[in-house]
């Protein structure tokens, strides 16, 4: 089959959808990417996959939708592919939408997160769930990355064949790694006693920054150090502000370090002790099943996602999104008990090991695109709505 990857920016092409682009290419499938341009897409064009740049835009900008939609159709009636499986709400639906009006024979959607199961103004949602139920009539093959969200697409009627295919990381690359620990924490002159609480994600509001540089006061003994940068395309209030404030004296000082974007992620990980991701909102943080994998307890919020990943007591916390004292409560208890965080770290690196691993996963929905389809729901029943 040709196969056309179509998500919205490099970034999400290179980290989330380059291992499935490799199970593809492994089993004799052409596959080609799409995305907007970025300078994450070297590293997937250096492995020989091509990559489509298009004006992908994550806003709600109906000049920039329309030239994004209208670039898909003409590159799909250009390309012929046999699928094309669509990722992230905006993109997702375009490309859907696109792909079913040139005729393509399978169109495929992997949901990593509901827009309308996001903090915001209820008429937003309600346009968001209005647009997922009709998109999702036109999809063949519907997935989502959480279980809970595969249910609410069954729930909601968004399609009734919804299957939860999971996230995925490498053992081989993420692992408890004793020769990174010592090298990184020499290189940033952290000594081994020294408890180190430590983030990863993109750089915004959503992901808890704020609650999180509030917490770590409460939690003298310890070091955060904060992994990520902002994507150009992130949208929403900038966080150097509460930045700032804690990197005072009087805050966190020295206690505080801003790594950036980094590329060594699981020797970070496994220098660290305690793993912390305070998200408002989530779909299955690969971040979470990294820092399983490397054998850290996760402190995370009760949301969905998370939730599934962490079993709470027993691989990590779990705590109220958008609150402070419970999850200061949290990273206090583990930073002053070193026999459970790594017997948390234990359990959730088995936990890992067993649900997220990645060419287990990859092998599961390269399986699922190529299995012949049995449905005979009719495909353009609701062109007529667009």
């Amino acid at each position: 089959m040709k196969i056309l990857q179509v998500t919205n920016v490099d970034f999400s092409l290179r980290h989330f959808l380059l291992p499935l682009m490799r199970e593809l290419r492994r089993r004799g499938h052409e596959v080609v990417g799409v995305c907007a341009d970025g300078a994450l897409l070297a590293e997937v064009r250096a492995e020989g996959f091509r990559v489509v740049a298009l004006p992908m835009a994550r806003s709600l900008h109906p000049g920039a939708q329309l030239r994004a939609f209208v670039a898909l159709l003409r590159l799909i009636r250009a390309e012929r592919p046999d699928c094309v499986h669509a990722h992230m709400p905006i993109s997702g639906l375009l490309a859907r939408l696109a792909a079913r009006l040139c005729g393509v024979r399978v169109v495929a959607y992997t949901c990593h997160g509901y827009l309308f199961n996001q903090p915001g103004p209820l008429p937003r949602r309600a346009l968001a769930l209005a647009l997922e139920w009709l998109a999702g009539h036109i999809t063949d093959r519907y997935f989502t990355v959480s279980d809970e969200e595969a249910r609410d697409a069954r729930r909601l009627r968004i399609h009734p064949g919804a299957v939860a295919v999971g996230n995925g990381r490498d053992p081989a690359i993420f692992h408890p790694d004793a020769e990174a620990r010592a090298a990184i924490r020499d290189s940033l002159d952290v000594p081994e006693g020294c408890v180190v609480v430590i983030a990863v994600s993109r750089m915004v509001r959503h992901k808890g920054y704020p609650e999180l540089l509030e917490a770590m006061r409460a939690v003298p003994g310890a070091e955060l150090w904060v992994v990520g940068a902002r994507l150009d395309s992130d949208h929403g209030e900038g966080l150097e502000p509460a930045f700032a404030a804690a990197a005072r004296p009087e805050a966190l000082g020295d206690r505080l370090r801003r790594l950036g974007y980094r590329r060594d992620i699981a020797a970070l990980l496994a220098a660290s002790d305690i793993f912390v991701l305070p998200s408002h909102f989530e779909g299955l943080p690969m971040s979470v099943i990294e820092a399983m994998l490397c054998a850290l307890p996760v402190v995370a919020t009760d949301i969905r996602g998370p939730r599934e990943q962490v079993v709470e007591g027993e691989t990590g916390l779990l705590v109220p999104p958008a609150t402070v004292a419970p999850l200061a409560e949290a990273l206090q208890r583990l930073a002053t008990d070193r026999a459970l965080r790594l017997r948390m770290g234990e359990a959730g690196c088995a936990r890992a090991k067993a649900l997220y691993d990645e060419a287990i996963v990859v092998a599961r929905v390269a399986t699922l695109l190529e299995t012949p389809d049995s449905n005979s729901r009719s495909r353009g029943r609701l062109l007529s709505s667009w």
